[in-house]
Parts: structure tokens; C-alpha cells; sequence
């Protein structure tokens, strides 16, 4: 086999993974039922990813963030200077 052959095969599950997730878009846009994404924090971990967001939740604002508020997971040093 040449290696464009093995690149072919290799790269065509994803090449239709995106083809299906851009179809999947589009309807899901034309149907009217847009979704709002927006950056969650998680105060647990303190970390932040994107999620969709309900109508009645307002997105994480990072210039709100009190890092003093934060939780520091369990072993670590209580003395942060």
C-alpha cells in the first residue's frame, strides 16, 4: 500500500465524524432550538470548562473570581504564601 492510501484510511473516520457533527449542527440550528453555551466553574476543582447552560443560569465571569473563595484539594499545603 502507498502512503497515501494509509493516510486515507486512517484520516476518513474522522474527516466523517466532523462531516456528521457539522450536519447535526445546522439542523439543530435551523430547528430553533439554539443553545447557549457559556464557561462553568467548578468549585470543587477549580477548574472551568464550557457547558450548555440552562435559560435561568448566567456564565461563569472570571473577573469575579475570588481565589480566596477557592478550595484547595486535600494534601496540600494549608500555608499558601
Amino acid at each position: 500500500m502507498t502512503g497515501q492510501i494509509i493516510a486515507m484510511i486512517l484520516l476518513t473516520p474522522f474527516a466523517l465524524a466532523f462531516i456528521y457533527a457539522g450536519i447535526h449542527e445546522y439542523l439543530r440550528h435551523r430547528s430553533g432550538d439554539g443553545a447557549s453555551y457559556g464557561l462553568v466553574y467548578d468549585e470543587t476543582t477549580g477548574t472551568t470548562h464550557i457547558s450548555g447552560l440552562a435559560e435561568d443560569e448566567d456564565p461563569y465571569d472570571p473577573d469575579e473570581f475570588d481565589p480566596n473563595d477557592h478550595n484547595w484539594p486535600e494534601g496540600a499545603d494549608d500555608d499558601k504564601s
